[in-house]
């Protein structure tokens, strides 16, 4: 089964709320916010600070903030500072595979991860909290994987 981490789930939730509130906020307001616990929302909060996504600022006024706007971050961008890198199977983006001899799909992995990171990279946290949020045609796989051939090709 193909499925995000909860941390990066929470992180998608607890950035949405931040985007949606003014000035700095605090982890303890956005776990009462959230419903999540303060460890887990402090932790998330730690980790997206130090790769960017979000202000952190220290002192009795200290709090966070989006470093940009929610319409400019995107599901991708979120689940790389949680988890890593989007990667489907080990062998995607050149990594080495013990495999890859007898197997011989690892170009195949690479197109069907290319088209999962293209759509993840394109859809932003304005879009999650949008209900009439509907994916645009240029996402559809099989427009993105006409991309892919061009950029293999190329």
């Amino acid at each position: 089964m193909l499925r995000l981490s909860k941390l990066a789930d929470y992180a998608v939730v607890v950035l949405i709320k931040l985007g949606q509130m003014e000035g700095l906020t605090t982890a303890s307001i956005l776990s009462a916010e959230t419903g999540m616990p303060e460890p887990t929302v402090a932790k998330l909060l730690k980790g997206l600070a130090g790769q960017g996504i979000i202000n952190s600022s220290r002192g009795a006024r200290g709090g966070y903030s989006l470093a940009s706007s929610l319409t400019e971050i995107s599901i991708a961008q979120v689940i790389a500072a949680v988890d890593g890198p989007v990667m489907i199977t080990a062998c995607c983006d050149n990594n080495y595979c013990s495999h890859e001899v007898r197997c011989g799909l690892s170009a195949q992995w690479d197109r069907v991860n290319f088209i999962l990171r293209h759509v993840l990279e394109s859809i932003s946290l304005a879009d999650m909290c949008d209900p009439n949020f509907t994916m645009p045609a240029a996402m559809e796989p099989s427009q993105v994987l006409k991309e892919t051939e061009l950029e293999i090709s190329e």
